[in-house]
């Protein structure tokens, strides 16, 4: 099939030894050129040239040699400091008398012969430092450098700087889109990629282009690069895999090499797929750098550009790219011709987080009485990768206590330690520990008489994570819109634990802190975003655009007056308010009720729905609560 040329030495540490066996030895010439001294000729003193002719006046110096512009003189007898030499630059002007001096007083005189520099040892450094030059630009420009010094660095700089030719990716095991679960929508938006890429012909016949860029968007751990490998999977054609961060280097145009090198790959193994993880991080707009348009970013962004628009309708490559900020990619990078198709990956529902487990499921060896379609209802929330790191470790959990299976038990540790954090061992007081049953009673009581919130899940008073103790809810249905009423019950609910603090104890603390944040947030968006006050009304006062996925805010320079964004604040201490208002009115009509669930919680720490409920529902018996007591400040949760 003709003739092919050898693959590359992979540059390694071999590489790495010639460069600085190389080096080494240049180091060397030029030391023994410009560095070497006679180490058994004595060091004479430099001393004024008056001096020296008193000296030989004086018939202290036995021998003299002179030369172009210097005389050095030998003493007779050492002076106390031990010199035996002394040194004494001589006239430009040559001296007349200086020879009759010596010769009368017995001086034996030699002369050296003024010594003309050699040409070549003149031209040796230059022509090193040239050859030096020559060698690297070969090896940047991916060439060989055979003989010579370090006898040749096959790819070293070359596979940095230029980018080695990329090489598709071969997994151990095949991935198709049965192991994409949850994720029918984008695995139907790609599907038709696949017969693309086994039979682009018949797509040409009729004259259909099918898109050569697809973009994948979605929060973290929602499946984009699985749903890439499946689609090679599907496909069967070469899988070219790479991240953007790879493509930033320190050196201005690595990044285009390697893009360019890494398409050329790919057309000459069409059909075939590029998938670019991270795309953001080089996708982003230009001109915001510190380099405006000529740095290493940007450069690679120009390459990658070029390579979309430069595939012809004949060429069955298709690149994928995956991000989590679509809002910061470059506009360029999006209009039809490159990016255009976009495939959404959101969170799983409950259907989808049932499919999803029992894709990872195979394997692992679950008890009977683990029930799948619960733990998909319990939650919400989860990507497909928190489902998976769900499942890995309720299997360390039961390792830990060195069981043959996973139990519910294990899964609702496991999902405990994934949604609240791993159990502290704190020594909380006495007082501290009864205020906080107070606190998590209260969010519990106004969750539980509240009609209209996600029902509850389980209270807690014992340390996880960064928090202190918490009160769980889990959502029966998922949402996509949040009603007033809904969010109201939500602000009811976050200011109950300060709200018993102040009834039941009759002081607060700092305990309520993240409480207060939250509720804070909460009010400040049904105000300002969603107009629910009813003097404001619908507009958009917003001082934040949020993050497309992770719900993070991000600055932006506030567009309205200082007037309307005091009535804004007005509006949400209202509802702040209001909301506390509520949360005291719902604790103190059922006093006993709450107090009694102190008590259980104090006893227990840890109160499931069924206990709830046999602590507050009107038709239990009512127990007395123990007397309260002064406590100091509850640390933050």
């Amino acid at each position: 099939m003709g003739n092919h040329a050898p693959p590359p030495e992979p540059a390694g540490p071999r590489s790495l030894v010639r460069l600085l066996l190389s080096i080494a030895v240049g180091m060397a010439i030029f030391a023994a050129l410009f560095m070497q001294m006679p180490s058994d000729t004595p060091t004479p003193k430099t001393v004024s040239y008056t001096e020296i002719k008193k000296l030989i006046s004086s018939g202290g110096v036995s021998e003299a040699r002179l030369e172009a512009s210097a005389i050095i003189t030998v003493l007779r007898d050492p002076a106390a400091d031990g010199t035996a030499q002394m040194r004494a630059i001589t006239p430009q002007q040559p001296d007349p008398t200086l020879l009759p001096l010596l010769e009368d007083m017995g001086v034996t005189v030699t002369v050296e012969e003024p010594q003309v520099p050699s040409l070549l040892l003149s031209l040796l450094p230059w022509i090193l430092i040239l050859a030096f030059y020559i060698w690297l630009s070969r090896s940047m420009m991916g060439g060989r450098v055979g003989g010579g010094f370090g006898g040749g660095l096959p790819g070293g700089i070359g596979d940095f700087l230029g980018g080695r030719a990329s090489k598709p990716t071969k997994p151990s095991h095949k991935v198709t889109f049965a192991d994409v679960a949850g994720q029918d929508e984008a695995k139907r938006e790609v599907s038709e990629l696949v017969e693309f890429l086994r039979d682009p012909d018949r797509f040409q016949k009729v004259g259909a282009t099918v898109p050569h860029g697809v973009l994948l968007v979605g929060p973290p751990g929602t499946g984009k690069t699985l749903l890439a490998r499946a689609l090679a999977g599907e496909a069967d054609v070469p899988f070219f895999s790479t991240s953007g961060s790879e493509f930033i280097e320190v050196f201005v145009g690595v990044g285009a090499g390697r893009v360019r090198k890494m398409f050329e790959e790919a057309r000459k193994q069409a059909p075939s797929i590029i998938f670019i993880d991270e795309l953001d991080s080089i996708g982003r707009t230009r001109g915001t750098g510190l380099g405006g348009g000529h740095d290493e970013r940007e450069q690679t962004l120009n390459q990658i550009l070029a390579e979309l628009d430069g595939f012809t309708a004949r060429e069955a490559v298709v690149v994928l790219a995956a991000t989590n900020r679509p809002d910061v990619l470059d506009p360029a990078l999006l209009r039809p011709g490159r990016f255009d198709r976009h495939v959404t990956l959101s969170l799983p529902d409950k259907v989808a987080r049932r499919a999803i487990l029992d894709v990872h499921i195979k394997g692992l060896p679950l008890h009977p009485d683990v029930n799948l379609d619960q733990v998909a209802a319990g939650t919400p929330g989860f990507s497909g990768a928190d489902l998976k790191n769900l499942l890995n470790e309720a299997a360390i959990t039961a390792a830990r206590r060195s069981g043959s299976y996973i139990t519910s038990a294990d899964l609702d540790e496991a999902r405990d330690k994934v949604m609240m954090g791993t159990v502290r061992t704190l020594a909380i007081q006495p007082d501290e520990k009864h205020r906080l049953a107070v606190h998590e009673a209260g969010h519990t009581a106004a969750a539980f008489y509240n009609p209209g919130g996600d029902p509850l899940y389980k209270v807690t008073i014992i340390p996880r994570g960064r928090s202190l103790g918490s009160t769980h809810m889990l959502p029966e249905n998922e949402r996509h819109t949040l009603p007033e009423g809904f969010l109201r019950v939500q602000l009811t609910t976050l200011l109950a634990g300060r709200a018993a603090e102040k009834l039941l104890l009759g002081s607060v603390s700092s305990g309520a802190d993240d409480d207060i944040r939250r509720a804070t947030a909460l009010a400040r968006s049904m105000v300002s975003r969603w107009g629910m006050d009813p003097d404001i009304g619908p507009v958009d006062l917003r001082d934040s655009e949020d993050h497309p996925f992770l719900g993070q805010q991000i600055a932006q320079p506030r567009a309205f007056a200082d007037e309307t964004a005091a009535r804004v604040d007005q509006a949400v201490i209202r509802l702040l308010h209001e909301a506390e208002k509520q949360a005291t009115h719902l604790i103190e009509g059922h006093r006993a009720r709450v107090e009694r669930l102190v008590s259980r919680l104090e006893a227990k720490e840890t109160l499931d729905l069924k206990e709830i409920r046999a602590c507050l529902d009107p038709d239990s018996t009512i127990t007395p609560f123990a007397k309260t007591r002064k406590s100091g400040p509850l640390p933050p949760e």
